[in-house]
């Protein structure tokens, strides 16, 4: 998979030891990514067994959806929605968290 990745691409590996966050502070993470000159975020979601040890530790961080399993196709909507609510908060549009 890190083959297939360009060059300098900020690269997010989706696991269950990763760090949660919720939904203001993963807007934030990908402001002060974007703030800091980083072009292109990838997010890597494994199969049924996870992703490889020697991928995850390539990373530059990790992400968990909260300490439940989930199938990893549900994971790509979780994961869609999230960067989705992450540039409408970026954009100023109002956040019923807030």
């Amino acid at each position: 998979m890190r083959a297939a990745l360009s060059p300098g691409v900020h690269l997010v590996a989706c696991d269950e030891h990763g760090g949660a966050l919720p939904s203001r502070a993963f807007a934030d993470r990908l402001a002060r990514l974007r703030d800091s000159g980083v072009r292109h975020v990838a997010y890597l979601i494994g199969g049924a067994d996870g992703l490889a040890p020697a991928l995850i530790s390539q990373a530059d961080e990790t992400l968990a959806f909260g300490p439940q399993t989930w199938p990893h196709a549900l994971v790509r909507a979780m994961l869609a929605e999230q960067v989705y609510r992450a540039t409408t908060i970026l954009a100023g549009s109002p956040y019923h968290r807030d």
